[in-house]
């Protein structure tokens, strides 16, 4: 399946104004959105029997719609749903997962693709990668796993996407590779906006976070502009919120303090400059916010575990 592309926009996203010509607010949620390019993989239908589990290796994204039975999905960070017919499951993070019963030995999926056995458990799953310049930060703070429920409002929609989009990948139909692509954006998409209406306060995380309009203000101001630092009481000025509000809000919802995301960010925008260029380490470290090298180097390897000297120019 073909990449569709557009462009991923720059570092420090422009703030746009209020309405667009089609009368949608062009809100933050949807500027975010805006940036997610899917390189789709493949879309199949698998069939297991309740007693097996399938394992989907790390370095890919997933979705699974369930036709018939109900599977237990686990992510690798131990979160677990138990799906049933109509549900839609996606698993962003593009790390390895499970389907089936924690007791059983887990084969690897493409062995079940090679089977013709029947099974109590039907599904759909689509396989694709996150592309885009910003998308590492935007994953590392999606849930691990999105559960939408058959009776979830658009559920049903959900699951009618899928089935078409099975059947567009299947069918050697004019033009279906592209419109399967296009679907794949489409339905990631929708599947992240029915998740902030619908899942806990607690448990939306980054999306959560655009949902809300004070926190969203603030992160769309470190995001227009990342190297310009601002302490807690700046940012919840900002927000139009008491410093000590804004700071549990903010935390609660993204999952970290204010300024250790706003670091964050900032070190994430570091590693793509210095993957894509064979820049000086001070000079991208300059140009971030730090006064000396050393400085950056620590805060570098904190964040990633590995000195930025050894990120230089790994995307040639």
């Amino acid at each position: 399946m073909p990449n569709h592309d557009r462009p991923s926009g720059r570092l420090a996203l422009e703030s746009g104004e209020a309405g667009s010509p089609s009368g949608l607010s062009n809100d933050f949620l949807s500027q975010i959105l805006g940036l997610i390019r899917l390189a789709g993989e493949r879309v199949f239908s698998l069939e297991l029997a309740a007693s097996e589990a399938l394992a989907f290796e790390a370095g890919i994204a997933c979705f699974h719609l369930i036709e018939a039975g109900e599977v237990l999905m686990t992510a690798s960070d131990g979160r677990q749903v138990l799906a049933r017919p109509g549900d839609f499951v996606l698993l962003p993070q593009e790390r390895a997962h499970v389907l089936g019963p924690t007791d059983a030995t887990a084969m690897p999926f493409t062995v079940a693709l090679t089977r013709q056995l029947p099974g109590e458990v039907r599904l759909v799953t689509g396989m694709f990668r996150f592309e885009g310049d910003n998308l590492t930060s935007m994953l590392a703070v999606l849930p691990s796993l999105i559960h939408i429920p058959a009776d979830t409002t658009d559920g049903d929609w959900l699951a009618g996407v899928v089935r078409t989009l099975l059947f567009e990948a299947t069918e050697a139909q004019p033009g279906a590779a592209i419109l399967a692509s296009r679907m794949m954006d489409v339905l990631v998409i929708q599947a992240m906006r029915l998740w902030v209406r619908t899942a806990r306060p607690e448990d939306r995380g980054w999306l959560g976070a655009l949902a809300d309009p004070r926190i969203s203000k603030v992160l769309k101001a470190i995001h227009d502009e990342p190297f310009r630092i601002r302490t807690v009481a700046e940012l919840a000025t900002l927000a139009g919120m008491s410093r000590s509000n804004f700071a549990e809000r903010f935390a609660l919802l993204i999952g970290a303090p204010p300024l250790h995301y706003q670091t964050r960010w900032r070190l994430l925008l570091a590693h793509g400059m210095l993957q894509r260029s064979d820049a000086r380490v001070g000079e991208v470290g300059r140009h971030i916010g730090y006064e000396s090298e050393a400085a950056f180097s620590r805060a570098y390897k904190a964040q990633f575990g590995n000195p930025p000297a050894l990120t230089r120019g790994s995307l040639g």
